[in-house]
């Protein structure tokens, strides 16, 4: 056993005890975070051991088991999850415990693919530069859960997390009291009417495992076999183990460095876990990295990225180059026909119906005046029609677009300033007010990449 041990100078059933006095001690009901990791996984088994030694009039709050689905999960943790999560239910209402099992998605228009799509919002940088995924995809979805069981239950909750000290300190826990209690838990830092409770954080690693492993011969008590995630962290570690756990069988090789994150993730240089994945045999990934490849590799290419940001503005870098926008519209359309042609050829859902619908919306408010681009790719691509596809009706003829673009090119107007202003007179056209449609009209024709270098030649004479 290691030297920084918890178990050193404690043991599991007085950890279990601790948890248990911790949801004695009031009503609040308890929200457990649930990534599928072995850390999570921890946290959840040690409760549901807990809720077991209860007397069945003891469980008197509820437990809610909140897992976050980004949309975009490494498909092996995704099947792995979704198949925890059923299980999990499923044996909590056989033993008669009040544990809730809920995955949540970030909704469908602020989805990933919505957002890289249907807005052409960049990927998020490995220098961590406009990284607005995190937030949108996991944090918020699973805040807005628990801010509903807050107003469900009409009170405070205490969220437990499977956080650790990155080295452990073991030290001897006596209750003693019930300020101990309050003493565990600290405010959380966003969500109003919510503490945090992390019953493990003293725990090693090894110390993980241990729990994992060795009580009841690796089983969970809902019936799954922690020995499939050492076997989902060794495959992501391309086979090869940082540290030697323990089961009841004797000694054995098992992982716990990986961390399973987004399959499209670009915060990272290199996908070491899905490329781990490959490496141990599940050559069906291979698409999957490809395709990232190839994202993260026309990122900064100058044909796939507008001069101009969201809202108009537009700025220059240090070597006094136009700075980059969004996506193109091409770009995006580049980046759906790929990623439908990597769901075909892997058989598995990359992109869902909703978010289809919600990037069609998004191109038809911004972009699209056939509103017929998005559901005619996807016919092209699949051969399947889209529930929507027969009431897509053109704003504009593809033969009046044609016209439009080439009068504009003749005129030298930017056709994006045409495009933009037909649809904000077809927005705006039912208000009664009138003032309501001027003003979108003056904040378009005044944006200020229409005036850019008027107003850099004005600056340069000054």
């Amino acid at each position: 056993m290691a030297t920084n041990s918890y178990f050193n100078e404690n043991t599991l059933e007085e950890l279990i005890d601790e948890i248990k006095f911790v949801y004695q001690s009031d009503n609040r009901p308890w929200v457990i975070g649930y990534s599928g990791g072995k850390d999570s996984t921890t946290v959840v088994e040690l409760v549901y051991k807990m809720l077991l030694s209860l007397p069945k009039e003891e469980r008197k709050k509820n437990v809610y088991i909140v897992s976050s689905d980004t949309l975009i999960e490494n498909p092996l943790i995704k099947i792995y999850l979704n198949k925890m999560n059923e299980a999990l239910g499923k044996a909590a209402e056989h033993d008669g415990l009040p544990m809730i099992s809920k995955m949540v998605t970030p909704p469908s228009n602020n989805s990933f693919w919505a957002n890289v799509i249907g807005r052409g919002f960049p990927t998020p940088r490995m220098n961590g530069t406009f990284r607005w995924c995190t937030d949108r995809l996991k944090i918020n979805p699973s805040a807005d859960y628990i801010r509903r069981v807050i107003q469900d239950e009409g009170q405070e909750v205490v969220v437990l997390l499977g956080v650790r000290k990155a080295e452990s300190i073991a030290r001897k826990r006596r209750i003693e009291g019930r300020e101990l209690a309050n003493r565990l838990m600290n405010r959380h830092e966003t969500i109003q009417d919510a503490y945090v409770y992390n019953p493990i954080v003293e725990l090693t690693t090894e110390d993980v495992w241990d729990v994992l492993l060795k009580l009841d011969g690796g089983k969970t008590p809902w019936g799954s076999d922690n020995n499939e995630l050492v076997a989902l962290y060794s495959d992501a570690d391309s086979g090869e183990c940082p540290f030697a756990g323990m089961h009841a069988g004797g000694q054995t090789q098992s992982c716990g460095n990986s961390r399973f994150g987004c399959w499209v993730c670009t915060v990272v240089k290199d996908d070491k876990s899905l490329n781990g994945f490959i490496k141990s045999g599940h050559r069906e990934l291979i698409p999957l990295a490809e395709f990232r490849k190839w994202i993260m590799s026309i990122r900064d290419v100058d044909e796939y990225r507008e001069k101009k940001r969201r809202n108009g503005t537009v700025y220059e870098t240090k070597s006094g180059e136009m700075g980059y926008g969004p996506f193109t519209w091409e770009a995006r359309q580049l980046i759906l026909k790929k990623l439908l042609e990597t769901q075909k050829q892997m058989g598995y859902e990359l992109i869902t119906q909703d978010e289809l619908k919600a990037i069609d919306e998004i191109w038809d408010d911004e972009l699209d005046l056939s509103r017929r681009t998005l559901v005619e790719l996807y016919k092209e691509l699949t051969g399947e029609e889209l529930p929507w596809y027969q009431y897509k009706e053109p704003l504009i003829d593809s033969e009046t677009i044609q016209e439009l673009e080439e009068l504009a090119a003749e005129k030298e107007v930017p056709f994006d300033l045409v495009r933009n202003v037909i649809l904000s007179v077809y927005h705006n056209k039912n208000f009664s007010n009138q003032r309501i449609m001027k003003d979108a009209l003056e904040k378009l024709l005044n944006q200020q990449w229409l005036h850019h270098d008027v107003l850099k030649e004005f600056e340069d004479e000054n």
